[in-house]
């Protein structure tokens, strides 16, 4: 009997001392109890319905209103892990560029977060002229720097989704026939850089290219790291259309965008 207790209590301490894995039976990673989002407006769900300003409960990535048919990352691993319930921070910014990057990656460090989305790169196409957007040397560099601080900063077991840039040439497409949409465009100074109706075809072109060029670097960049996961040019390859398109501003998401946008990334995510 002695034997026999010696031995159960040998084989309790070595289950107590072994390490808990960090994937399930199929090498998938273990579903986060806690998220952070970094990036800019789109993010933030800005004009996404009902009123101007931003709405990020109705994010694609940390969202969290029930109501609004936008299942997000959050709600996705909340159904399966109710621990990350609260524990979702969205640290992007309106207007932010690739240059704003690390300041938000070291408010997901601080707190301390299993799991990091990142979308950003569209405010670095659209700007005021094609002279003014990011050029793609500076885009990588200051990318470099965010993934560095995340990859250095957060908990070991805490993994990096990155997703392309949206193709913004198809606004151009599917809505330069609109009168409204082009007069929307020009009193609010949206994506001069291609959406003005001063631009040539030449130079929309121009701008598609680095928004592809962009897409590469992040590709090229996230592949550096064991825990980052890129899109594989998912959100730029989406043909969107025009009711996923928010009718206040003519260009960021609306609550189908975002639901879409949500799906689209999902599938490519960690956990899909």
């Amino acid at each position: 009997m002695r034997r026999m207790a010696v031995a159960l209590m040998s084989v309790l301490t070595m289950a107590l001392a072994a390490p808990v894995s960090a994937t399930g039976a199929d090498g998938t990673p273990r579903l986060p109890s806690s998220m952070a989002a970094i990036g800019d407006s789109i993010t933030q769900a800005a004009d996404a319905c009902c009123w101007y300003g931003n709405h990020p409960a109705n994010s694609w990535s940390t969202g969290s209103a029930g109501w609004d048919g936008v299942t997000s990352h959050y709600e996705r691993i909340r159904a399966t892990n109710p621990d990350i319930t609260g524990k979702n921070y969205n640290d992007s910014v309106s207007g932010a560029r690739m240059k704003d990057g690390p300041v938000q990656a070291s408010r997901a460090v601080s707190q301390r977060v299993r799991y990091v989305t990142l979308l950003l790169g569209a405010n670095d196409l659209c700007t005021s002229s094609l002279e003014s957007m990011t050029s793609v040397d500076v885009f990588r560099s200051q990318l470099r720097q965010t993934l560095a601080a995340l990859d250095s900063g957060l908990p070991r077991r805490a993994h990096i989704f990155v997703s392309s840039i949206p193709d913004v040439y198809q606004l151009w497409q599917i809505y330069h026939t609109s009168a409204t949409a082009q007069l929307v465009w020009d009193l609010a100074d949206i994506c001069q850089s291609l959406l003005s109706p001063s631009r040539t075809d030449e130079q929309r072109i121009q701008v598609r290219q680095r928004n592809i060029a962009f897409n590469a670097v992040l590709q090229q960049e996230c592949a550096r790291y064991a825990r980052c996961r890129f899109d594989d040019n998912a959100v730029f390859s989406f043909r969107f259309s025009r009711a996923d398109v928010s009718t206040l501003d003519y260009f960021h998401p609306s609550l189908s965008g975002q639901s879409r946008l949500a799906g689209i990334t999902w599938a490519k995510s960690w956990w899909s």
